[in-house]
C-alpha cells in the first residue's frame, strides 16, 4: 500500500522548524493516534524548579500531537488549524526527564478532528498533563 505522505511520519515530524527547534521527535503511532517526544533541555525550564519543562513548551508538544493525530486519522496531508486547545496540568514534569505525548484522534467529521491526549514522562499512569483539542480542516 503507497503512503499519502511524501516520506515516512519519523522524518515529517517535527513539521515546523521551531518544533525541531525545541526538541520534538516522532516517537510512535497507530491507526488513530500519534506519539512524539520533547527532549530535556535546560533551555525549556519554567520558573519554578530548575530541570521542570515550562508549560508552555509542554502545550507546545501537544498542539504538535494533536494536529498530527488527526494527520495521521485521516490519513491525508491538509493544512489545519487549531480550533481549541485545553491543557489541565495535573503536576510538574520529572525535572531533568524528555516528556512524552499519546494523543488519539476519536472522531473526525470532514471539516474537524476531536482529539485527547495525555503528556508523561516515563509512565503513562502518571500524566502531567490532559489535553483535548478541536481542529479545523482547511479545504475539506
Amino acid at each position: 500500500m503507497n503512503s499519502p505522505f511524501p516520506m515516512p511520519l519519523s522524518q515529517m515530524i517535527p513539521g515546523a522548524p521551531f518544533h525541531k527547534d525545541i526538541g520534538i521527535r516522532f516517537a510512535d503511532h497507530g491507526e488513530n493516534w500519534i506519539s512524539l517526544e520533547l527532549a530535556y533541555d535546560p533551555g525549556l525550564d519554567g520558573y519554578g524548579e530548575p530541570g521542570v519543562v515550562s508549560g508552555g513548551a509542554v502545550f507546545t508538544l501537544m498542539d504538535a500531537s494533536s494536529g498530527m493525530a488527526v494527520t495521521v486519522t485521516r490519513n491525508a496531508l491538509a493544512p489545519m488549524a487549531t480550533l481549541d486547545l485545553r491543557l489541565d496540568y495535573l503536576r510538574p514534569a520529572n525535572a531533568g526527564q524528555n516528556i512524552r505525548s499519546r494523543v488519539e484522534c476519536y472522531r473526525l467529521t470532514r471539516r474537524f478532528g476531536f482529539t485527547r491526549g495525555i503528556a508523561y514522562n516515563d509512565d503513562p499512569n502518571h500524566p502531567i498533563a490532559h489535553a483535548s483539542g478541536i481542529f479545523i480542516i482547511s479545504g475539506a
